[in-house]
Order: C-alpha cells, then structure tokens, then sequence
C-alpha cells in the first residue's frame, strides 16, 4: 500500500474529513487531497505529524512493504468492509444508469398535479364540455398514476444498490487505487456538476416569472393555472437537474467518505431517515385528510399547494435534526 492510500485509510478510521485533518497539520485541504490523489508527497515534518496523529510509525507511512496493522476504529473490534475496485466500479456505473431515471420520477412528481389544475380550470369556464366532477376525476387520475409511476422508479433503482446500502451507514476500507479512480472520476465530473447547478438554480429562481406576470395582467382564473402549471415545469425541470448530478456526485462521495458521508455524520444518517420517512407520511395523511377528510370542503385543485409548502419546510426539518444531533 502506497503512502496516499494509508493516509486515505487512516484519515477515514479516524472519522475526519479532509478539512479536519488539514487544520491539524496546519496545511490546506487542497494539499491533503493531493497527498491523497498520489499528486504530491508530504514532507517529512507532515509525515511526522501523521504518525503522532493517526498513531503509526513513521516506517509504516513511508515504506511500502510493511505491514504493520493499523489502529482499530474506537467504536468496533471488527474489521471493516473493504471495497474492491470492481465494487466501486460497479456502484458507480449503477448510480450513474440511475440517475437520469431518477431525476425523470422527481419531474413527474412535480408535474403530477399540472392535469387536474388545468382540467379543473376549463371545467370552470362558461359552456364547459367537460363537467368540474369529471375534470377533478381525470385530474387525480393521472395525478396518482404519474406518482405510482415515479414511486415504481424510486423502488427499483434503491434496490439495485441494495448490496451497497451499507456505504452510507457503515465505515469501510478501499482497496487499492479504488480512492485515486474515485477522484479522477470526480473531478472529470466536477465542471458538468457546476453546470447542472448553475441551470437547476436558474430554472427554480425563474419558475416564479410567469406567475408575477399573470398577476401583472390581472388576467383570468385560467391564465392563473396556466402560470402556475409553468412554474411547476420550470421548475420540475430545474429539481430534475439537481437530482441527476446529485445522484452521480453522491455517488462519489459515499466512497471517499466524504461530503454528507464522513463518519460522525453516518451515525446521524439512520435517525434523519427515519424522520425524513415520518415527516412525508405526515404530509401524505394530512393531504388526505384535507382533500377527502368529512370535516374539510376543499378541492384537489386547491390543496396540491400542501406539497410545495411540505416541500420547503421539509430542508429546515432535516437541518434541524442534524443540528440536534450533533
């Protein structure tokens, strides 16, 4: 094992990220990932401040071929999973198949209710073809047969990473050259994620646009849906954006257990999941309980507008459990 792989390994058993042990040795993040990538080679008084730190001899950092065994992580005996490289390859290329199906099920998602807002709109309009009764029928028809159908997408590209689940929970090793052809990777993504950032920002800060300009026209009740069915394109297109660079960048970081995957955090991941599930069958049922509930008179048409509150609601949710859980 190469110098940049131990420091990789013991960086990870030590539960830091990169910015953590670049402040202990006084260095910049950028110099650790160089270190890391096998870009650079630290000098000797870093490599000495390493041995004191992660607990090895500075003969173990240096020569290759000793074997010596490293410390054991503080909360287990057991020895860590080790990641191959055909592993990581493969998880990759799975995420990778799945993130443009999982960004199209986060846009129908979005687009669900875009039918039963403009079909109950026309409904309303003098010599209606279609009857308000019909219009909410066919509305939520298609509305619940999009959601099935982005649910159906969510299940099965979960499952096809089922074996690796225990990337986001648990601590693991790399087997060598795993962490250097994650970071190519990575980096040769990087300026396409920047993009898909820049583009999902834009379309969500504009999908706003057409409704102020209905307000502006003062225009009908039917113009108004028609602005309100644009802002959920806009900005059902700009969430797509985000999820399928997410997916891929999340990916990565999962491997180099980095980001949102540094191990203090994974010991959170289990309970903010847990919420994150409770939390979204709270909406689902008070959804149900205001659209179809015996002491409530509202409309489909009028209460899709739970989802977009829930929606921006649900960040400052998530940011308070992990802010408890520090």
């Amino acid at each position: 094992m190469i110098l940049a792989d131990k420091i990789v390994t013991l960086r990870k058993r030590a539960g830091w990220s990169q910015e953590e042990l670049a402040a202990q040795l006084g260095v910049s993040r950028q110099s650790v990932s160089k270190w890391e990538g096998a870009q650079s080679v630290p000098d000797m008084q870093k490599v000495v401040q390493m041995s004191r730190l992660f607990g090895v001899t500075t003969d173990y950092l240096l020569k290759e071929e000793l074997g010596e065994p490293e410390p054991a992580p503080a909360e287990s005996d057991a020895p860590l999973r080790c990641v191959t490289m055909e592993q990581a390859a493969d998880y990759l290329a799975q995420r990778q198949a799945a993130a443009p199906k999982l960004a199209l099920a986060t846009l129908l998602c979005v687009l669900s209710p875009v039918a039963l807002l403009l079909l109950a709109a026309l409904s309303d309009r003098p010599g209606a073809a279609i009857s308000e009764n019909t219009a909410a029928g066919i509305g939520l028809c298609v509305l619940l047969v999009l959601v099935a159908a982005a649910v159906a997408v969510f299940i099965t590209c979960a499952a096809q990473v089922k074996a690796y689940a225990f990337l986001e929970s648990e601590p693991f090793e790399t087997a060598y050259g795993v962490t250097g052809m994650v970071r190519g990777r990575r980096a040769a993504f990087a300026p396409r994620h920047t993009r898909g950032k820049v583009v999902g920002t834009v379309l969500c800060i504009l999908s706003a646009v057409p409704l102020f300009i209905a307000v502006c026209l003062d225009g009908s009740d039917l113009l108004y849906v028609g602005a309100v069915c644009l802002l959920l394109v806009l900005a059902g297109v700009g969430s797509a954006v985000f999820v399928y660079g997410g997916v891929c960048w999340a990916a990565m970081d999962r491997l180099l257990e980095e980001g949102d995957y540094v191990r203090p955090r994974k010991r959170q991941n289990g309970v903010v999941g847990a919420v994150s599930g409770i939390y979204w069958l709270v909406a689902t049922a008070a959804y149900l309980l205001w659209t179809f509930g015996p002491w409530w008179d509202a409309q489909p048409q009028d209460t899709w507008i739970l989802w977009a509150v829930a929606g921006v609601l649900y960040g400052a949710v998530m940011a308070l459990v992990r802010g408890i859980r520090k």
